[in-house]
């Protein structure tokens, strides 16, 4: 079932079409990934779900009916660019959003004191904003996203301004959430985030979806006609009417070789000749990585 829907969504600023006839279906309970080029729209689309702004044309859907002003409520969003006051202490600050979200003082002080604790932030609790790193900006961000514990949690490039370590540390929270309930619009830059993180993806480019779907649907067909093989030992195999070889290595006493079909000849055939030349372990499609099939969808459209 859909928790959010957006159906045949339509902006336009001036001369500049933002959003052409785009459609999006989020399963509950999974992280829906937002995926496109600067300047694709998927900003204008997140402003549109966050009632920031509205659609020309279009309908937007939370749990099955009309997504309606008061529904901010429900939503939880953490915007690239960070929104906190500079001057303001940030303790101060996390409870004012918080009872803004409609916690009441008592249990909206519960909650930050338990997340302050869990992302090791609570001696930041006095200090101004403008004190604090980017990195550090955008954990107390995070925090304020997620408090009120909203049906819907939209990121927009989560871990910018975070090391390695907070990015593994936020990307674990994000997964949890789901767990626990969370349904998640996620959109990023990042490829291989997209790949740890994403059940499904939606690509837009130049304002139109142009690639729709389960992550591990789209990899499996995507795959280019490539396998990888593992052979037990030292094994080398040329390449034949049939296929051609992108790369052979030696590890620990295996031969790993990724070989690409040239004619339509049955893989089992191939695996027949193949199993002539030694012990073979494994064979499977090469699936190709989310930032291959992104650079190969885009270029399609150019």
């Amino acid at each position: 079932m859909a928790l959010f829907e957006a159906k045949n969504v339509t902006k336009q600023y001036g001369n500049q079409l933002a959003l052409d006839n785009v459609s999006i279906s989020v399963p509950e309970q999974c992280i829906y990934g937002l995926l496109g080029p600067n300047g694709a729209g998927k900003t204008t689309l997140i402003r549109i779900i966050n009632q920031i702004t509205g659609p020309d044309s279009g309908e937007l859907f939370l749990n099955g009916k009309k997504l309606m002003p008061e529904d901010v409520q429900v939503i939880g969003y953490l915007p690239e660019e960070r929104g906190l006051y500079k001057k303001m202490k940030v303790g101060e600050q996390a409870l004012y959003f918080a009872q803004l979200k409609g916690l009441s003082k008592a249990e909206a002080m519960k909650r930050l004191k338990y997340w302050f604790k869990k992302l090791d932030i609570i001696d930041w609790w006095g200090k101004k904003v403008e004190e604090l790193s980017k990195g550090m900006q955008q954990k107390v961000q995070f925090v304020i996203t997620v408090l009120h514990e909203p049906k819907l949690l939209i990121f927009d490039e989560p871990f910018t301004g975070f090391d390695h370590l907070n990015t593994k540390i936020v990307k674990n929270e994000i997964l949890s959430l789901r767990e626990r309930g969370a349904t998640i619009i996620f959109s990023t830059h990042n490829m291989e985030s997209v790949e740890e993180l994403c059940d499904n993806i939606t690509l837009i480019d130049k304002a139109k979806t142009i690639l729709e779907g389960s992550v591990d649907e789209i990899r499996s067909k995507w795959a280019a006609n490539e396998y990888d093989l593992v052979f037990d030992g030292d094994v080398n195999i040329e390449g034949n009417g049939h296929y051609i070889i992108l790369n052979q290595q030696k590890e620990s006493n295996k031969s790993i070789i990724r070989l690409k079909t040239t004619s339509d000849i049955n893989t089992n055939d191939i695996l027949q000749g193949l199993m002539k030349s030694g012990s073979l372990i494994s064979f499977n499609p090469a699936l190709p990585s989310m930032n291959e099939i992104f650079i190969r969808v885009v270029e399609t459209q150019n």
